[in-house]
Order: structure tokens, then sequence, then C-alpha cells
């Protein structure tokens, strides 16, 4: 039976990922190595503990020796695991350079020591920086603005490097922002529509104006699949639906969505560096048979129902996130 690693599956994107190998590949075991830190939630794979085909394993890929048992005797590598708040990285850069860097490097290294099918380097279309017009394709230069941009970047280096010097099979996707069940109520999508559950403020960075382009996160899992099966060694992929949006209008969409009032939205002071606009081209990977299967509005409409449904779940981390986000405040002064 053949068997990957997928690091980071405890996490919103990872766990998503592990369910759905599971479910598609009826013949495939699957080593889950998360470190199980503030967003990496056991619960959110309550559902496939008693599969005999999932083993999961606390451990840290910045650890060699752990790293080394968890990757033993599998074929391929999914590396999902990575701090990604920019909140966070503006708050403290060295635990993002720590495990997205150094993390990867150890990573690497282990991978260089095996016979891997494909090294899958999950990274994120903030490497770009920002755009005012057009898209950005996987050739444009690396620019980033945030410290946790700038760790998936050189972490993206890295792995090119290392395909370069040792021939190690990496391929590199890069994903715009992602929505679905299980993220975790900082993020922008959870963080709205649980406050406005609540009856609190949805803070909206600045003039709100910032723009994203949003993909279901089961349109991003079938992407990695396919690559996976199809992508070429050595190249980046680009992941994104082409459904762009003001940071403004996914607060309206949401509040209209659930039946609360528009003076739920809080203007809030900007946080530093903020990019204004993200777009990618995903005509490399669509040139391999790829196209998102979901529509934004039903799926954002289903995630909404889905954090209706889950309270208890988002509740008792939000308490968490609180204690992070008071903080977060009171160090830049964001609130005002």
């Amino acid at each position: 039976m053949k068997k990957v690693l997928v690091t980071g599956g405890l996490g919103f994107i990872g766990s998503n990922f592990v369910r759905f190998l599971l479910k598609k590949y009826p013949d495939l075991q699957v080593v889950n190595l998360d470190k199980e830190t503030y967003c990496g939630n056991l619960e959110n794979l309550e559902d496939v503990e008693g599969n005999p085909r999932y083993e999961f394993i606390r451990g840290d890929i910045c650890d060699p020796e752990g790293l080394a048992k968890a990757m033993s005797g599998c074929s391929s590598v999914f590396n999902f695991a990575a701090q990604t708040h920019v909140d966070r990285s503006i708050l403290n850069a060295e635990e993002f350079v720590t495990t997205n860097v150094f993390g990867t490097y150890v990573l690497l290294e282990s991978a260089k020591r095996m016979r891997l099918e494909k090294f899958v380097q999950i990274s994120t279309d903030e490497v770009y920086g920002s755009i005012e017009k057009g898209s950005f394709s996987e050739e444009s230069t690396l620019y980033p603005s945030s410290p946790y941009a700038a760790s998936k970047a050189s972490a993206d280096l890295l792995c090119m490097a290392y395909f370069k010097t040792y021939g190690i099979p990496i391929l590199i996707t890069r994903c715009t922002n992602n929505f679905g069940p299980f993220q975790y109520p900082e993020k922008l999508v959870p963080l709205f529509i649980t406050n406005a559950i609540e009856n609190r403020k949805l803070p909206l960075y600045g003039d709100g104006l910032n723009r994203r382009e949003w993909v279901y996160v089961l349109d991003h899992c079938e992407a990695i699949d396919l690559l996976w099966e199809k992508g070429g060694n050595g190249e980046i992929y680009n992941i994104g639906s082409g459904h762009e949006i003001s940071n403004k209008e996914m607060a309206l969409t949401l509040l209209k969505e659930l039946g609360k009032a528009e003076s739920l939205i809080e203007y809030v002071k900007d946080r530093p560096a903020h990019d204004r606009r993200y777009s990618v081209t995903t005509k490399k990977l669509r040139s391999l048979g790829w196209e998102p299967h979901h529509s934004f509005k039903k799926a954002l409409r289903e995630t909404t129902l889905w954090y209706k449904d889950h309270a208890p779940w988002w509740q008792k981390l939000k308490k968490k996130r609180k204690e992070f986000q008071d903080y977060y405040d009171v160090q830049y002064g964001v609130r005002g």
C-alpha cells in the first residue's frame, strides 16, 4: 500500500486534504505529522481517527529525527506545515522564520536521503506582493510585504535550490485566499461569520477595499491532487478561482447571508504593509485539466452554515484568539 506524508495535517487546508485523500484513494495510507500548535486542532480530523489507513504523529518538522521516522516509507510529501497569520508575523516574525524556513530546510534534508516520487510545497500567492492591475504569473518576481510572505518566499527559493542542486522531485503551489470548514477563526471569513453570529463587530482594516481572490478549500485540494499526478518537477503552479472581491464586499455578503445589519462593520486602523490587491494567472494549472467545481456563492453559503452548525468548535478557539488580538491591538494601536 502506498504511503504519503502530510505535514501540518491538523490545520485548515491540511485537514481538508487528509480527508480528501482518504476518501478518494481507498488503497492509500496517510501519515499526518503535526506539532499541534494553536491552530492545529485534533477535532479537525475526529471523523477519520478510526481509519486504519490514517496515522497521526505529534511532531515538529524542525526535529530531524522525528521527521525522518514519520517520512520513512513514504513515496510523497505534502508540506502544509506553516505559520500563516500575517498579523502574528508582524508581532513575532521569529517563529515564522523558524517553522516556514528552517522547518522546510529540515524537510528537504530528510527528503534528500529518500527516493521520493514527489515533494509538494504548499506556498501562497502572497509571495508576489501586491499588484494594482493585471495578474501575477509563475515567472513574476517575488516581492513579499509581510514577514509571513517573506518566510514563504524564502522556503520556495530553498525548494527550487534543492531541486536544481540535488534533483529532489519538487513542485510548488501558490494558492490565493482559501475559505471553507475548519478554518481557524482568526482569518477573515470565519472571523466575520462568527462575529456576526455573536452580534459582534466585523473589523475591517483601512477602507476595506483591499481585494483578494477566493478559492473554496476543496477546489484547492483537487488542484494539489492533480498536480501530484501531472505536475512537473521543478515547476511552480498558481491556484486561483478568478473570483475577486474586496474585503468590504466579503463582509457585506456574509452579513446578508446571516441576515445581519451592515452596522456591524467597524473600520479599524490599517495594519502595517497591508497589500492592496492579489491576483494570479492560472493558465498553467488549467492546461492540465483543473478548474474550480464549486461556485463561490454556493460554497460561501455552505461555509456559513457549517460555522452556524459548529458553534462549540469555534467558540473555544475564539477565546484563545481574543487573547492574541487584544495584545496585538495594544502593541500596534490597530483599533480606532
